[in-house]
């Protein structure tokens, strides 16, 4: 059994990453040009990874399956970045963004990586704004923050509703200065499909390029995996629909050790599934519980009116709605991290009082938010006695302003007027928090190997607050991974090039090669997505929000069943030598089945409920507040990547200088 070395290194949280820095080995810029690294993955953490790495003069290639860096996965994140600024004069600090964090997560993540996390916050911030991010400001000039779920200050730093995409374009633009200075040489619509060791060492990938279908042979000093989370397992989720874990599973399946790979962020505020021929989920941003309010009706009887059309959420009286989560938590309110909102969601609709047709809806209403603004308003504009319709008008325009692509985005999809309507939200497949192991360096347990943002486990526990995805991405990217990496690499400036001819890439590219060949070849009966929407239906029934022992024996069961038939009757049409995506997705689906069988064995292991995941004894209200109250720390585990069975280890977090006594939101 190997022995976890997390490389924490020694002396009090706050002083760890300064001391460390201070003592680490370094490149000099001359040998950093005779050292070439890959970068798998080009959103916010690959992209931020890929520029800083060759602004220090690195010689750098990025993958990404897009057709461009601009269209990764980042720029779904809508809502905001956290940092610790404390603009807003309302009590922020490093050590309290620490501290909501690791609470938040449910006591999972690594405090000296969070530490971490939160100390260089705040230079991100600085580093947007000098990359041109617009973000909002406020009246006199100053950059604007409002408030995310699970803490009790404004950190949240956002440019309207389209945060991702301008913190993406930010490092786009990054990059692209680099790729003029041939620094960084992209490789556009190519997938990784395996990674290549050459003395236990990450040498090199095997890739194909997607438009052409040739395979490929890239050698490196160290390669870097930024490919996100694995939410697809689900098939439903809000993730877009090419988001996979090939890179992961294939590092995985190499030796790299994969962390708490049951723990995913359920999101609560997503519109609600439609149907059966559904292919992915809508995130509506979390920014939106900063004004909406989330409620169902009090009463069973409103609640068969609504769903058969007899009555509008808009009929009920203010003594009629059961605001919830102001009940349950006034401290918070609607701002309650994601997985208690998410939870709480939960048990009302499965106490039946969901409000739409399938009974898995709750309402987010700004009725109270626009009114409100309204009347501030008029005041601000000096009109007395304002009519309810003047009121109106005016609150509506402040909410389109802070929300309006979002409203929009609802509104085409749902054909409903959410100004006017509450909207409809239920919860959702978001953020994976499980992934790969890495130590304090963000190095996996294969020598030379890397993953940074989502597609590592260490930061965010069981549950990630709101607004910390982008943070963790950039922190890695522009101000971590650059200096660990040297450390690694300092060892590596007499190695020279890497060659590609060698019995290491020959053996891993007839691997990937006979793989693909296989699923060309196979003349089997049903689709690829025939497999991955079973998988999903036993990963979220059995895997999902609701769990108990006897369900994810059955799912372990099912998933290897299913991996069986997938094996002998998958049918993938098409050739090897063309633009083939149903090729692409088989391979993507056949790593989720490993990965999905993997998720149950790590959710029977873990008796508790933590993060979004219920264990039977939490699923009513009286339950959730008695797990909310009685902490209970239970370890993590770990895996190390086997071809065939997983083998559970023992995790060596570090836990330290945080007290743990009492775990309630209210």
């Amino acid at each position: 059994m190997s022995v976890l070395d997390s490389k924490v290194p020694k002396g009090p949280l706050k002083t760890k990453w300064t001391d460390y820095k201070n003592h680490i080995n370094l490149v000099n810029p001359a040998n950093k040009r005779n050292i070439d690294v890959i970068v798998v993955g080009t959103g916010l953490a690959g992209g931020s990874a890929a520029a800083t790495l060759a602004e220090l003069g690195y010689n750098v290639k990025t993958f990404c399956y897009q057709d461009s860096p601009r269209r990764a996965h980042s720029i779904a994140a809508q809502g905001g970045i956290n940092a610790a600024k404390n603009y807003q004069g309302d009590g922020d600090s490093t050590y309290r963004l620490f501290y909501d964090t690791v609470k938040g997560g449910d006591y999972r993540s690594r405090e000296a990586n969070v530490y971490r996390l939160a100390e260089v916050s705040a230079n991100i911030i600085d580093q947007c704004v000098a990359q041109g991010v617009p973000f909002a400001r406020e009246y006199g000039g100053l950059l604007d923050n409002r408030s995310f779920g699970g803490v009790l200050v404004s950190r949240t730093f956002y440019a309207k509703g389209q945060t991702g995409q301008q913190l993406l374009l930010g490092a786009y633009s990054a990059m692209n200065r680099q790729i003029a200075r041939g620094k960084i040489t992209p490789y556009n619509r190519h997938e990784m499909l395996d990674v290549v060791k050459v003395d236990g060492k990450a040498r090199g990938i095997i890739a194909r390029n997607l438009v052409t279908g040739e395979i490929e042979r890239h050698s490196a000093h160290a390669v870097v995996i930024a490919s996100g989370g694995y939410g697809n397992v689900y098939f439903l989720s809000t993730n877009a629909m090419g988001s996979n874990v090939t890179a992961s599973w294939k590092i995985h399946k190499k030796g790299a050790f994969f962390a708490n790979p049951c723990y995913t962020q359920i999101h609560p505020t997503c519109i609600p599934r439609s149907g059966d021929y559904q292919s992915k989920l809508t995130l509506m941003s979390e920014s939106l519980r900063n004004d909406g309010r989330i409620w169902v009706p009090k009463n069973l009887d409103d609640v068969k009116a609504i769903r058969e059309g007899k009555k509008k959420p808009t009929d009920l009286s203010e003594d009629e709605r059961d605001y919830y989560l102001e009940r349950r938590y006034p401290a918070f309110g609607n701002l309650v991290p994601r997985d208690v909102a998410s939870r709480a969601a939960k048990e009302r609709c499965d106490a039946g009082y969901g409000v739409n047709a399938t009974g898995e809806a709750v309402y987010l209403d700004f009725a109270a938010a626009i009114e409100r603004y309204g009347k501030e308003q008029a005041k601000i504009h000096g009109i007395n006695n304002a009519s309810a319709e003047k009121i109106y008008e005016l609150g509506a325009s402040i909410v389109k302003a802070k929300y309006g692509n979002l409203f929009q985005m609802y509104e085409k999809i749902v054909d409903q007027d959410p100004y006017k309507t509450p909207m409809m939200i239920y919860p959702a497949v978001h953020y994976t928090m499980g992934g790969v192991w890495v130590d304090y360096n963000l190095m996996t347990t294969i020598p030379g190997c890397y993953a940074i943002g989502e597609a590592n486990f260490s930061d965010h526990g069981a549950n990630r607050l709101g607004a910390s995805a982008l943070m963790q991405g950039l922190a890695d990217g522009y101000f971590v991974l650059p200096y660990t990496i040297g450390d690694y690499l300092s060892n590596d400036i007499r190695t020279g090039k890497i060659p590609t001819d060698t019995p290491e890439f020959d053996a891993a590219e007839k691997e990937v090669t006979d793989r693909i060949n296989f699923f060309i070849s196979n003349k089997g009966e049903h689709s690829v997505d025939y497999y991955h929407k079973k998988l999903g239906k036993i990963m979220w029934d059995k895997c999902g929000m609701s769990r108990n022992a006897e369900g994810l024996k059955t799912a372990i069961n099912e998933i290897s069943e299913l991996r069986k038939d997938f094996w002998k009757n998958v049918n993938v049409p098409g050739t090897t030598t063309e633009y083939n995506e149903q090729l692409a997705k088989a391979g993507r689906v056949a790593d989720f089945l490993e990965l999905g069988e993997l998720f149950a064995k790590d959710a029977l292991v873990r008796e508790e409920s933590a993060g979004g995941h219920f264990r039977e004894e939490h699923q009513t209200e009286e339950g959730e507040a008695k797990r909310l109250t009685e902490f209970q720390f239970v370890s993590a585990w770990e895996y190390k990547g086997e071809p065939k069975d997983a083998v559970l280890h023992k995790e060596d977090l570090v836990y330290e200088n945080i007290e743990v006594k009492e775990r309630s939101y209210k």
